[in-house]
């Protein structure tokens, strides 16, 4: 693929914002990847690595900036001590994806020294981190085979459950989505975790995605599922709760207006696709639960790992979502703000109170 033109200025303006931003080429390997780190004020950068075919260059590094400045922000509204980093190859997985890649794309994270974790994203996966592993120190996701805390999206799927039921919870008193109609967009290794849980907790589920491998997977699993042919279909059906799981952006002007749902509450990163549409969606008297803020559960499970895992801890963390999750309604009623400033808010003022006592120098350390 031709790159189109990106200049050092295009990335620096972009990237304002951020510590570094990293290049990475191997045309032996054909790797081309690029490494944000947006902020180790609360610690060590950690995020995925993602594996898509971006159009262009400028869009990969848009993307980058964007999902390693979301980082920072999730792990400290989540209680992490740990910046905010994430990494893109640019390339199709499928055809694309090899050993000699995965490894030289290894040896550019071993060389920032530890500023950087990598862990799985779209288009990666644990296996793929073991690979990663043998020419780098600083990855976690790994399989359980080798210590790791495997597949994230488990307490993803978890953590944005407890924060739909927080949102129930303010939206009509209980923490139960029975008798709820949820539409989930997106089934695949996220999404279909959450549809367990909500079919377990009695909600009426609708489903669509764009592959159908992954739709018949969920119907298989809970034939009480209904499916829907697109995601237009979905927004315009009579829905309870609207759970955004696929690629960022999905919260559109368009699609907040045609919007039904009393609740918008899903994993999928960056959903609001530009400033002000966390407005338009209390304009409309929709409860946004901030997407980094409910879909942090991955993170949780894979920063686990640095203490050496244990699913039943990194489960308890991520049952703290809810309350997180109420801490941000709460922020935000008591502001004036809508969820989505409230949880900027509180992330921010963590990472500034942290980042203060850094400064005092210790000797031990």
């Amino acid at each position: 693929m031709s790159a189109p033109a990106v200049t050092p200025a295009d990335v620096f303006e972009l990237g304002s914002g951020h510590e570094q931003v990293v290049f990475a080429n191997d045309p032996a390997t054909g790797l081309r990847a690029i490494i944000a780190i947006h902020s180790t004020a609360l610690g060590p950068a950690l995020g995925g690595t993602r594996f898509y075919p971006y159009a262009s260059t400028a869009d990969a590094v848009r993307d980058v900036l964007n999902l390693s400045r979301g980082m920072s922000y999730k792990a400290a509204l989540a209680g992490l001590d740990l910046g905010g980093g994430k990494a893109v190859i640019i390339g199709d997985p499928t055809t694309q994806k090899s050993e000699p890649l995965l490894r030289a794309y290894g040896r550019h994270v071993q060389s920032l020294g530890g500023r950087y974790y990598t862990a799985c994203d779209v288009g990666t996966n644990s296996t793929d981190m073991d690979v990663i592993a043998r020419e780098c120190s600083f990855v976690t996701g790994r399989t359980v085979a080798h210590g790791g805390a495997g597949d994230s999206s488990v307490l993803t799927a978890y953590g944005v459950f407890q924060g739909m039921r927080a949102a129930a919870t303010v939206a009509w008193g209980t923490a139960s989505l029975e008798g709820r109609v949820v539409g989930v967009a997106g089934v695949g290794k996220v999404g279909h975790h959450l549809v367990r849980h909500l079919v377990e907790d009695g909600a009426t589920v609708v489903v669509t995605d764009v592959d159908a491998a992954a739709v018949e997977r969920v119907r298989g699993e809970h034939p009480s599922v209904r499916v829907v042919a697109s995601t237009e279909e979905l927004v315009a059906s009579t829905l309870d709760v609207y759970a955004p799981c696929a690629l960022g952006g999905a919260l559109t002007d368009e699609v907040v207006e045609g919007l039904s749902a009393r609740i918008v509450c899903g994993a999928a990163n960056n959903q609001l696709a530009h400033p002000g549409v966390e407005k338009a969606l209390e304009e409309q008297g929709i409860l946004y639960a901030p997407d980094y803020c409910v879909n942090s559960g991955g993170l949780i499970q894979v920063a686990d790992e640095l203490e050496g895992f244990s699913f039943e801890r990194a489960h308890q963390r991520a049952t703290g979502i809810f309350d997180t999750t109420l801490s941000v309604f709460e922020r935000a009623a008591s502001d004036g703000v809508p969820p989505a400033i409230a949880a900027d808010r509180l992330a921010e003022q963590r990472m500034r109170e942290v980042s203060r006592l850094r400064g005092m120098w210790l000797s031990a350390r």
